[in-house]
């Protein structure tokens, strides 16, 4: 890849490079209605409102023209075209409305039908200098389960400051995407930063990636089932998975939606429809009558009512699993345990036109109770948190990484006992004076860097935990009473905000 000449052009883009969002709830629409004008769709505007419309379109038009014509080098109409289109997008200050490049609209496609090439990490890029300060790097939404980054170690909101030696915050994401992108077995070297304090290096080998939605595995008599993301296979995988609950004669059931960034709007509403007995499972309103749709569940379900569900939720449960742990909890189906949900309320449309498209909001969705959870999120009905790193506990595991460790025990010892690691990770502890459950979990992790991930981590994992002994101790229905729709715990935070003098 040529960065040097990719950057040379940048200054004809109209606004900053597109962020390459994860994917969240998103409504595909018909390809011939894709390629087709929006202009029919549109409601009618008033006169003098069309009469400005055509006067910018006219201006565009100009303007595209005379670049093409009078610029001092030649340029490819492309690159204006593709600038112009990124500016009209940001301009809309919306994360989930952007032009998609023809690089976009393939990772897009491979990412919601199962497959693509890459190193198994759900990105996204700063286009505008962080509130925060931080140089505009790239950072990780969340690794894919059983992937080189997932194996890697990395975890959702690292930031990778380089590529290959090309510090991040310089390049566009396009050029991030090249990069991390390539042919299976081959390596690219990343710099990842942790926190404040914590930053290493990490070597990936690339592969094809297919995209994991659904794991499960019983617990005792209670079926674990993790939903990894919503794609078009979601809804079969998941009903496989209750099938072998139910030979298993499961009693209870642990829906995990932690980490699952959403997918498809259409995939949540058939989940939701496997345990809720009829009613609103999620309303979709715009401004287009059209695009305002309500989404009701099918009087019969997979899962009987009388069978106790816990969902687990943290706060990069977003989009179309927001949709299914708000249905289940204003229908009183489901107890919430974990920490509050990242908060995206809004639906996404996708339309191509040629080999590149864009992606648009246009509708906000509300859960049965009337409750819109945009910028607010879910709240659990439990909190359980893992423990924050102290300053100190930063610095310790940064030595620990940097280190080289653990690695060096998994490949000496790739067939480690319990035993084993409970050895490794005593000493550890003595050296590190970190966590002794963490240090165990590192090591695991590490060993399992080259197989399949466990299903579940239920020595360090609290929250899983905690699930298992509300199911186990009985009071899941006691508790069941207590708990309210989101709208009414919204309407409650309104009236014990502060009046404004």
């Amino acid at each position: 890849m040529d960065i040097k000449k990719n950057q040379s052009v940048t200054w004809i883009w109209v606004t900053a490079t597109v962020i390459f969002c994860s994917l969240f709830a998103l409504v595909f629409i018909p390809r011939a209605a894709a390629q087709g004008s929006m202009n029919s769709s549109l409601p009618e505007q008033p006169e003098n409102t069309q009469a400005q419309v055509r006067n910018y379109t006219n201006i565009m038009q100009n303007v595209y023209n005379l670049i093409l014509r009078t610029y001092v080098d030649e340029v490819d109409p492309r690159i204006i075209f593709e600038g112009a289109m990124s500016g009209m997008f940001n301009a809309l200050d919306d994360p989930y409305s952007s032009f998609l490049t023809e690089s976009d609209m393939s990772d897009l496609n491979n990412t919601t039908q199962g497959s693509f090439g890459g190193v198994g990490l759900n990105i996204t890029k700063a286009t505008t200098p962080r509130p925060d300060g931080k140089p505009m790097w790239v950072e990780v939404v969340s690794p894919i389960e059983d992937t080189p980054g997932w194996r890697a170690g990395i975890n959702p909101g690292d930031f990778i400051t380089e590529i290959d030696g090309i510090p991040t915050e310089t390049i566009s994401m396009d050029d991030v995407l090249g990069i991390l992108r390539g042919t299976p077995g081959e390596s690219v070297r990343l710099v990842i930063r942790r926190g404040e304090r914590m930053e290493f290096p990490v070597t990936i080998t690339r592969a094809i990636i297919e995209v994991p939605t659904v794991k499960h595995a019983m617990i005792g008599d209670t079926g674990y089932l993790k939903l990894i993301t919503f794609t078009p296979m979601t809804a079969a995988r998941a009903r496989e998975a209750i099938s072998d609950f139910q030979a298993n004669n499961y009693k209870s059931l642990i829906i995990d939606l932690r980490n699952n960034y959403g997918g498809l709007l259409d995939s949540a509403v058939d989940i939701a429809n496997f345990f809720l007995d009829g009613g609103l499972i999620v309303r979709t309103r715009s401004r287009l009558p059209s695009e305002s749709r309500d989404f009701n569940a099918r009087r019969s379900t997979l899962v009987p009512t009388d069978i106790p569900i816990i969902v687990l939720i943290n706060r990069s449960s977003a989009s179309a699993s927001e949709i299914v742990a708000g249905a289940l909890k204003d229908h009183s189906r489901a107890y919430l345990v974990g920490e509050n949900t990242y908060g995206k309320g809004s639906v996404q449309q996708v339309r191509r036109f040629s080999n590149v498209g864009f992606k648009i909001t246009t509708a906000r969705y509300y859960t049965p109770s009337d409750a819109n959870i945009d910028k607010i999120g879910i709240p659990p009905d439990r909190e359980v948190r893992f423990p924050e790193y102290t300053e100190a506990d930063a610095e310790k595991m940064n030595e620990l990484i940097n280190a080289n460790k653990i690695p060096e025990f998994a490949e000496q010892n790739p067939q480690a006992t319990p035993a084993q690691i409970d050895v490794f990770a005593q000493r550890l502890r003595q050296e590190y004076n970190l966590d002794l459950p963490l240090l165990r979990r590192l090591i695991r992790n590490e060993l399992n860097r080259t197989s399949f991930a466990p299903v579940f981590d239920l020595e360090y994992d609290i929250q899983l935990q905690e699930a298992i002994n509300i199911i186990r101790t009985g009071t899941f229905n006691t508790l069941m009473q207590t708990t309210r729709t989101l709208r009414a715990l919204q309407e409650e935070a309104e009236e014990d905000m502060p009046l404004a003098s």
